[in-house]
């Protein structure tokens, strides 16, 4: 019988049912040595978290999340707050000797980031930071092509997140559902919410990016906040665009706004290598596009690889071939992943110190939009 791992999960938003999905999932469809247990859900409105508790089988509610890190009964922290509270919460966390699971992006900046993971690698204590579309299975399947020589020398990385959600004048900025909108808990806007994911994955693909050169533009200038009543000028980007070196040479775009009316969530990237080229779009994750100049010239072409067959990444898991699966699940996959590396005393990735490259290239994008210079990213490569 597998045993107990006793989550407390700080927040109840979005990535909150997210997770949740995740924990109560994973031991139906993985064997695993441990089984999540929802012990404990924490936010400052008692009545919504206990409807929350209620709603996903969480057995008891906290107010303080002082109070249920001090909990002997909890063995992980999950941390589903704005990100201005990841890095307190988080230290204290690790000096508990809990394990984290924390949203992204790590930190506010790249500062907080080596503080947080100072503070794991000192305690000693299990991490991992929720960069779920790692866990995609075609997305997984694109690394192993890169890591088997597949594509070749990388010539090319290109990716694009846009959305069109904060097209109005009407829309406030902070508080709940809108503290992405407000720099004091979020530190920036696209580039932090969406472009760290593209960053995430690229780093994760291709190697390390030295170099940025960046542009941003806040379209409003001023919102009223929903904490205040006042009208407040607005800290974050509404839109981001830059160009990146990688460290194996390669040359890179990405491309990020909530201005992009039609857009929800189009989240793509493609790779062009010496041999063959890959391509991937979120509105169609179940699918990763390939191209093998290898091929004979009168059947070369763009081919739709469909990743459902059980010896691709993870679908081993799930149905028979044919029968896809959907976001929801690389949480799952995630928490399997984390499980699994507490079960074999590995690191889970991305771990805080993963996720603090991704961070320092965030910085240094929003340091390059603000000179309008190349930015050394002072990330590994």
């Amino acid at each position: 019988m597998a045993k107990p791992l006793n989550i407390g999960m700080i927040g109840y938003g979005f990535m909150g049912r997210a997770h949740s999905n995740a924990y109560c999932t994973v031991g139906n469809f993985f064997e695993l040595e441990y089984q999540p247990v929802l012990k404990a859900v924490c936010a400052r409105d008692e009545g919504r978290a206990k409807a929350f508790a209620d709603n996903w089988g969480y057995e008891s509610v906290e107010t303080d999340w002082r109070t249920l890190i001090e909990r002997d009964d909890i063995d992980a922290i999950d941390i589903c707050t704005p990100n201005n509270l990841h890095k307190e919460i988080a230290v204290a966390a690790a000096a508990a000797g809990k394990m984290i699971l924390c949203e992204k992006p790590l930190s506010m900046n790249a500062d907080e980031g080596e503080e947080m993971c100072r503070a794991v690698e000192s305690a000693g204590v299990a991490n991992m930071v929720w960069y779920n579309y790692r866990r995609v299975p075609a997305v997984t399947l694109a690394k192993n092509l890169i890591d088997e020589g597949r594509l070749g020398k990388i010539f090319h990385y290109r990716a694009v997140f846009l959305q069109d959600w904060t097209i109005s004048t009407d829309l406030a900025q902070g508080g709940e559902g809108l503290w992405r909108l407000d720099v004091d808990a979020a530190g920036s806007g696209v580039t932090g919410d969406l472009l760290a994911h593209c960053i995430d994955t690229a780093l994760w693909l291709n190697g390390g990016i030295s170099q940025v050169s960046a542009m941003t533009e806040t379209f409003i200038k001023e919102r009223m906040h929903n904490l205040t009543g006042k009208v407040e000028k607005v800290g974050i980007d509404d839109a981001c665009a830059f160009l990146a070196r990688f460290g194996n040479g390669s040359l890179a775009t990405f491309e990020s706004t909530r201005y992009a009316r039609g857009h929800k969530a189009l989240y793509t990237f493609e790779i062009n290598g010496e041999n063959a080229s890959i391509s991937w779009d979120l509105h169609d994750l179940h699918r990763l596009q390939y191209f093998d100049h290898g091929d004979d010239s009168i059947v070369r072409g763009w081919r739709s690889v469909h990743v459902t067959d059980g010896d691709m990444p993870y679908m081993d898991k799930w149905w028979v071939p044919g029968l896809q699966i959907g976001y929801e699940h690389s949480f799952v996959h995630q928490v399997a992943d984390f499980i699994e590396g507490i079960t074999k005393g590995e690191p889970a990735r991305p771990t805080f110190r993963d996720a603090l490259e991704t961070q320092k290239v965030c910085d240094a994008v929003l340091d390059s939009a603000r000179t309008g210079q190349w930015t050394d990213t002072g990330a590994a490569i």
